[in-house]
């Protein structure tokens, strides 16, 4: 019984996480054996701001560990996020939160995106950057959405 939930758990999980879009990549590296390296660029949508997507370019390792998910990607990445539409935020959001996490080696490394939030300049602030469970990596990028003041930005 216990394993049915904790597989119902992550079953719901997966559905409900923020998955990105490939939108296109170019190829940096040919391999003889496996995929090449590349770059790629994906999108997703900000999952509590309505109007918002971010656009994500980082590095995909290639090769035979590359095939099988055992690489270990490059740390660097940048991002941009624009105005799609009109911007709505149905429910409150957290002053800072992380609302991307994708795995980029195959236990310990991860790469991130943080939304935060900028009162004062009425603003929402997009930071992404890779970490490691033994040491993260310094490298990140960042952008902002202005938000328009005739549209409140409701902060739990």
């Amino acid at each position: 019984m216990r394993h049915l939930a904790l597989s119902l758990t992550l079953l719901l999980f997966a559905t409900t996480a923020t998955h990105a879009e490939e939108i296109g990549s170019v190829d940096t590296v040919f391999k003889f054996i496996g995929p090449d390296h590349k770059i790629v660029v994906e999108a997703f949508d900000d999952p509590g701001v309505a109007g918002v997507t971010c656009f994500l370019s980082r590095a995909r390792t290639g090769g035979l560990k590359g095939a099988f998910g055992l690489a270990e990607d490059k740390s660097e990445a940048s991002i941009a996020c624009r105005q799609v539409g009109p911007i709505s935020i149905p429910k409150p959001i957290q002053p800072q939160e992380e609302i991307f996490s994708e795995r980029t080696s195959l236990v310990f490394k991860r790469l991130r995106i943080v939304r935060m939030v900028d009162p004062k300049r009425h603003t929402l602030v997009y930071l992404t950057y890779s970490d490691r469970v033994i040491e993260g990596s310094p490298q990140n990028s960042v952008t902002a959405v202005p938000v328009d003041r005739g549209t409140a930005i409701p902060v739990r």
